[in-house]
């Protein structure tokens, strides 16, 4: 197979695409290529117009990933190769067929020359992409909640998972998992100093504690049945087609407890308001769907008190996206914190870690 792997815009040429048509269709010819929109953010995302002979077949619109350029991104992004891990959960994880995810038009990484990502662009086929700000209704959740339920039961504690996906939990994940520990209190102080008025002065002692004790409260939110999870399920890194989800940026996924993801969904995607009247509607609902893909034992009750805990990490999320800055709008980001910050208090999440 041709390598596409490339490093920078400029380099998004004819011959390049057409080495990536020809991982599909040998005779499929590419005579122009026209890059539409450059996003540096987490990584460097492209939005780029072939012009081909087949596009009844092939689509021409695709969306690039490449690592970041900005130095903060690379600092937080590199070292545990996260682009590198969506390149192998799109070569390499089976879901459900009912989660949908974009069409992979190639994705190649290699060890010291960087990842490359080359999916169908979502917007070429009438799909609308979602932002980070959004505010989703309750239908809109729910539909959500029973996609993550399908895909959580469908890794729910099988017994292939360390075999079959155990470069998920190898030497990469425990390098991000250290980083996260040691960059865990400069950056939670700086993102609550950046943050301002938008985190109540009694949350930053409890946040900053937590964060000193990152590594033993990881252990706590970890102690339950594990699953595949995609770790970074915000409005920002969906798509819709029909009023049905679909999921983007699988840059995090990894081992855990599924009811961290319905924690971190709710506490980005919903109003306060919304929110505090639904969730425990919804993680009923998300218990329902478990039980229907043949989960057992499954207790909607210990199910809410794990949520309540796991609250902590979307707070956590948002406020040290914001330290690290460049990786959201800042609009996006104030907007996610107080979303975040409001199921903090709602719940007082930060007691109900024993640390």
């Amino acid at each position: 197979m041709s390598s596409i792997l490339v490093s920078k815009p400029s380099e998004l040429n004819i011959d390049w695409a057409q080495r990536v048509v020809n991982q599909h269709y040998s005779n499929i010819v590419v005579s122009d290529v026209n890059i539409v929109s450059v996003d540096i953010g987490t990584t460097t995302r492209i939005r780029v117009k072939t012009k081909h002979n087949a596009p009844d077949i092939f689509p021409e619109q695709w969306f690039v990933k490449l690592p970041s350029t900005t130095w903060r991104a690379k600092i937080i992004t590199a070292l545990p190769r996260l682009l590198h891990t969506e390149v192998r959960f799109y070569n390499e994880v089976n879901g459900p067929a009912s989660i949908i995810t974009p069409r992979s038009l190639g994705a190649q990484s290699k060890f010291g020359s960087g990842a490359t990502l080359v999916l169908a662009d979502m917007t070429d086929i009438d799909f609308i992409l979602g932002e980070p700000s959004d505010v989703l209704t309750f239908a809109q959740a729910a539909s959500v909640v029973e996609q993550m339920a399908n895909f959580h039961a469908h890794f729910w504690n099988n017994i292939h998972l360390d075999h079959t996906y155990r470069w998920l939990d190898g030497p990469v994940r425990r390098l991000e998992d250290f980083l996260g520990t040691a960059l865990a209190v400069p950056l939670m102080k700086r993102g609550l100093r950046k943050a301002g008025g938008f985190v109540p002065a009694k949350l930053h002692s409890q946040a900053v504690h937590y964060a000193r004790n990152r590594k033993k409260a990881m252990r706590f939110l970890n102690s339950a049945p594990q699953t595949l999870v995609h770790h970074d399920c915000h409005p920002g890194n969906l798509f819709w087609h029909k009023s049905k989800p679909g999921f983007l940026d699988w840059q995090l996924v990894r081992f855990g407890e599924g009811i961290s993801d319905i924690a971190y969904f709710l506490s980005t995607s919903l109003d306060p308001k919304v929110r505090r009247e639904h969730e425990v509607d919804l993680i009923t609902l998300y218990a329902q769907n478990l039980q229907a893909n043949g989960i057992r034992d499954v207790d909607v009750k210990i199910l809410l008190d794990r949520y309540r805990a796991h609250l902590i990490y979307s707070f956590e999320a948002m406020i040290l996206t914001l330290g690290i800055g460049g990786m959201m709008s800042l609009e996006s980001n104030y907007e996610l914190i107080s979303r975040t910050v409001a199921s903090v208090l709602d719940h007082d999440s930060f007691a109900r870690i024993p640390i």
